[in-house]
């Protein structure tokens, strides 16, 4: 075999550099990341899943809009927007459970929403309207209300996903609700609107009004949770409820502060009946029983 041909024979003198593996961790890691990236990217969700978040956010917008308009001093516009945003808080899950396009992340912004329209933005209001004068201890009371609201909406959020709570608890809240503690907390202004002057000049009585609202929503007091609104009916019933429902919206839209006062008497009146009504169910079901 001619030299030109043959192998060269390996020198034992000769020191073979070792050969350095590939890195290949971090090329995978890159490549991993861009497939990740893409298959996010390329991710779909029906539009109709968008629409329960863009509610929840016209409510917070509205949230947001009545905190200016309470230090500009345009009580009516704060108002209505707080009503307002309670209107779209009690939209947005109908809305959610209807399209069949609920969340994890419809259920978080809506909490967040709801400490914004009903933790703060009462809180403000009451506060730059009648509370002011107190100075410190107005602003406690505000404090108070809007910690409360806080708490509460995360005692909801955790009891929403206990799997042992009876089908029939969940007729209850334990405590109002903070959109319920949102419009109850303004009454004295509902009442200032409509006339009574008189209650501006009581603004102990105004801080005091504030607590025991917070007390009563982080309490563990049954009240209803409006559940049963989202039920059928019967037919026969239809056509009388609804027309009871348009008499309702012109009285309020005519008479708003009025009808806001008489609804929030008739709320605090009613709350009793809420533990009357869960005592008489917990005798009957029993704690785990279901209905």
């Amino acid at each position: 075999m001619s030299a030109e041909t043959s192998e060269p024979e390996s020198d034992p003198t000769k020191v073979t550099p070792a050969i350095k593996p590939k890195a290949k961790g971090r090329k995978s890691n890159g490549r991993g990341r861009k497939r990740f990236l893409l298959r996010r990217s390329d991710r779909r969700v029906p539009l109709r899943a968008l629409i329960p978040n863009v509610i929840t956010l016209m409510g917070l917008s509205a949230g947001l809009t009545s905190i200016r308009m309470a230090i500009d001093g345009r009580l009516e516009l704060a108002i209505g927007l707080i009503v307002l945003a309670g209107a779209l808080d009690g939209l947005d899950g109908r809305v959610a459970r209807l399209l069949k396009a609920s969340s994890k992340f419809g259920a978080e912004l809506d909490s967040l929403a709801d400490f914004v329209n009903f933790g703060v933005a009462p809180a403000i209001l009451l506060f730059t309207w009648g509370l002011n004068d107190l100075k410190s201890f107005g602003w406690i009371a505000a404090l108070a209300f809007s910690i409360s609201a806080a708490l509460r909406l995360a005692r909801f959020n955790v009891s929403i996903d206990d799997p042992n709570k009876a089908q029939w608890r969940q007729k209850y809240f334990e405590g109002i609700p903070a959109p319920a503690g949102a419009l109850m907390v303004m009454l004295p202004l509902y009442l200032y609107q409509a006339g009574l002057d008189v209650v501006r000049d009581v603004p102990p009585l105004i801080a005091l009004y504030m607590v025991i609202i917070a007390g009563l929503m982080v309490s563990t007091l049954p009240s209803f949770s409006g559940k049963l609104l989202g039920h059928r009916i019967k037919f026969v019933y239809a056509m009388p409820l609804t027309v009871a429902g348009v008499l309702f919206a012109a009285i309020l839209f005519t008479y708003p502060y009025i009808t806001l006062s008489v609804i929030c008497g008739l709320y605090l009146a009613a709350l009793p009946l809420g533990g009357i009504f869960y005592r008489r169910d917990l005798a009957k079901f029993g704690l785990e029983g279901e209905i």
